[in-house]
């Protein structure tokens, strides 16, 4: 499991590159209206003896100092990344703290982008979605075409409706990142055609500037998930590399 620091690294992303991250969760718990089966984390139920969320202030004291340090270091980073150990966007002061951020960024790392990995359960929230518009990577994901099989994937909490998520995302117009795992389990396959061709009609329908697609990397909370290949991700998303559209693939 993993418990981050408010402000954390730099850590080398698969994605992203020499990434400066930022937990808008708590240090010790968890806290995620998620609880995916490959959750680097672990289950929601594990990290619940911490529930304090950082504020604002606490963000951008951190986030200032460790800016001041890297610089005086001389270390540059590629992203500063909003992950940590739940969804960031589930903390209240979030477009606050994204405000706060990108001033830093400007004043002490300008060529880095700020990066968001987020699961787009709030984007139909308007100041989490002006909060998101704002960042130079909002990446957001999509794990499965139904909610069937989200629910087996992603474990959310009751509402949720991929309907209502591919509305809301349809507002940035193709300027965002969509972000896929693929992976397998005994009760589902990301490589069935009708899961394929599913998230592939949500994919030209979005059209964002950018599709990640990856596996999983690190130790899950559930059992007997396996990882598929770059190779076979790759075969999987052709259609979608020959209709053009940029597609990072991580194995």
């Amino acid at each position: 499991m993993l418990r981050e620091e408010t402000v954390f690294g730099p850590i080398h992303s698969r994605r992203l590159g020499t990434s400066l991250g930022i937990n808008l969760l708590p240090e010790k718990g968890k806290f995620c209206n998620f609880d995916c089966i490959y959750c680097e984390c672990g289950w929601n139920r594990d990290g619940r003896n911490d529930t304090k969320l950082p504020s604002a202030e606490k963000v951008r004291h951190d986030l200032s100092n460790k800016l001041q340090d890297l610089a005086g270091e001389g270390i540059t980073v590629d992203s500063i990344t909003f992950s940590g150990d739940g969804e960031p966007t589930l903390n209240p002061e979030f477009p606050q703290i994204i405000d706060d951020t990108i001033a830093l960024r400007d004043r002490y790392a300008p060529t880095a982008k700020v990066s968001i990995l987020s699961n787009a359960t709030r984007v139909h929230i308007p100041e989490v979605f002006a909060a998101l518009c704002k960042v130079d990577n909002p990446i957001l994901k999509i794990d499965a075409p139904t909610n069937e099989l989200i629910a087996k994937i992603n474990n959310p909490a009751p509402g949720y409706d991929v309907a209502r998520v591919i509305e809301a995302l349809k507002k940035f117009e193709g300027n965002f990142i969509l972000q896929w795992c693929m992976l397998r389990s005994p009760d589902f396959d990301s490589s069935k055609p009708e899961v394929v061709e599913g998230m592939l009609d949500i994919i030209r329908l979005l059209h964002p500037r950018e599709v990640m697609v990856y596996t999983i990397d690190r130790p899950t909370p559930a059992q007997d998930l396996q990882k598929l290949s770059v190779d076979e991700m790759h075969r999987l998303l052709q259609p979608l590399i020959d209709e053009g559209f940029k597609v990072q693939i991580k194995g």
